[in-house]
């Protein structure tokens, strides 16, 4: 970031609403209601996790099937991290990390996308915002670095993200109104 972006960046992150950020009634926040053709997606981790679990519903999926599709660097560490946090003795671990790596290696690479210095710097940033907003917990402070970085990726390249995180995503909104989300639920077991 050169110096000029960093001074604005350090007067952004002085950004102040005066209260914590409250999670909106579901009626304000873009759910999925219809597939419709719209602009590329960039996948959140959730629908990678919901797709291995069976659990994506048909909706979301129908977005996955009429946009273009693609994946930011962030979910592949997320989803490694997985690979290395499974305990290699549970009798299920190989049979996930099988399927974690199959779908990695189906993501074209011209359509993975690794987040630039200056997206990087602002996700720090928004990240940071959070933390301090919300009062986030040591545990959260690392998701919220991960999140900001997708969703500041998702906006610099005109993407929408489809999440089922919903929280997060709807604190992201409050402070981006105009970006471009799409927010899911999976169905219950």
């Amino acid at each position: 970031m050169a110096d000029f972006e960093f001074d604005t960046g350090v007067r952004w992150a002085r950004f102040d609403p005066g209260r914590t950020l409250a999670r909106r009634p579901d009626a304000e926040l873009p759910f999925v209601k219809a597939v419709r053709a719209g602009p590329a997606l960039l996948l959140d981790t959730t629908v990678y996790i919901d797709q291995l679990q069976g659990r994506l519903p048909d909706m979301a999926a129908g977005f996955i099937e009429i946009r273009q599709v693609n994946h930011s660097a962030v979910a592949i560490q997320e989803l490694m991290h997985t690979v290395g946090r499974l305990d290699p003795v549970h009798s299920g671990t190989s049979e996930a990390i099988h399927q974690i790596g199959r779908l990695i290696k189906a993501m074209p690479a011209h359509r993975v996308f690794a987040a630039d210095p200056d997206t990087l710097g602002r996700a720090a940033l928004l990240s940071g915002i959070l933390c301090r907003l919300q009062g986030y917990a040591k545990d959260e402070k690392l998701r919220a670095l991960m999140d900001s970085i997708l969703f500041l990726q998702a906006r610099r390249l005109g993407f929408a993200v489809l999440t089922r995180n919903i929280r997060d995503y709807d604190y992201f909104l409050q402070l981006f109104p105009a970006a471009r989300i799409l927010l899911y639920r999976t169905e219950p077991a």
